[in-house]
């Protein structure tokens, strides 16, 4: 039997230590966990915050919405001004999303786009700071066709500078990211 990328008592600790949010984002959590719908960890929506806050996001773009989980912790990473874009290609599930994204204070910062991700992306203007998508927990490896081409530099993310004068290069960084992420989560899946 194949090994998980992390022992899963490694798993349970960092688990256990996760920050899981307030009242309403634990209900949301509470939601996703007792209805089987496929949203992240608390120590993942930990660190998708912490990512999102630490590059200073104004704009992030998300590619699988489900109950609005890590949408959430994404959009109270941004600030007053800021904008998550949020894709989800069932329109009930965005529903539900919005009505969480309600829920926990941040529908003013979101906006949730309904169809396919492949054609929304092909009108969609960027660019973004930072992108985020659920194509692991879909089985769909849309970030090879969305990073590899409408991220690329100038497009949809943006370069970041970084304090020390040189510039970063985020979709490169995104698209390599993604498309391991996805074979090897396929891969796992399909032991």
């Amino acid at each position: 039997m194949a090994r998980a990328i992390v022992y899963e008592e490694i798993d349970e600790y960092i688990d256990g230590l996760a920050n899981r949010g307030d009242a309403a984002l634990r209900a949301v959590e509470k939601q996703g966990l007792d209805e089987g719908w496929p949203i992240v960890g608390a120590a993942e929506g930990s660190l998708l915050h912490i990512l999102a806050r630490s590059s200073r996001a104004k704009r992030i773009l998300e590619l699988g919405t489900a109950i609005g989980y890590s949408g959430t912790w994404l959009a109270r990473a941004l600030p007053d001004d800021g904008e998550l874009v949020t894709v989800e290609h069932n329109p009930e599930t965005a529903e539900i999303a919005r009505k969480n994204l309600e829920k926990t204070g941040v529908e003013k910062k979101v906006r949730i786009l309904v169809g396919p991700a492949q054609s929304i992306l092909a009108d969609l203007k960027g660019p973004f700071d930072r992108a985020s998508t659920g194509c692991a927990r879909v089985g769909f490896s849309l970030p090879t066709t969305c990073c590899g081409g409408a991220t690329s530099r100038g497009k949809i993310v943006r370069r970041r500078r970084r304090p020390s004068g040189r510039t970063t290069n985020a979709s490169r960084r995104i698209r390599g990211w993604s498309r391991r992420s996805c074979r090897s989560a396929t891969a796992s899946r399909s032991r």
